[in-house]
């Protein structure tokens, strides 16, 4: 899952150096945290949060049916 979000998000971004996913699980979730250079996060959030909105639509249809729900956080 990390590898499908920095791929997305490098096509994106000024700066693909400075993508960074961490993962936090817990007993029901698995949190994304999503870090890019402080220029390019208004081009990952997007006009009104449509950028954002399409990467979590992603990254939730590629959910493999675990028992954990996904979320996918921009910072």
């Amino acid at each position: 899952m990390k590898a499908l979000i920095k791929s997305i998000v490098t096509s994106l971004v000024d700066h693909p150096d400075d993508i960074d996913v961490k993962v936090t699980e817990e007993d029901s979730k698995v949190i994304y945290h999503l870090t890019v250079h402080p220029d390019d996060v208004g081009k990952v959030i997007g006009k009104n949060g449509r950028i954002a909105k399409a990467i979590r639509t992603v990254v939730y249809a590629a959910n493999t049916g675990g028992n954990k729900r996904i979320f996918l956080d921009i910072m």
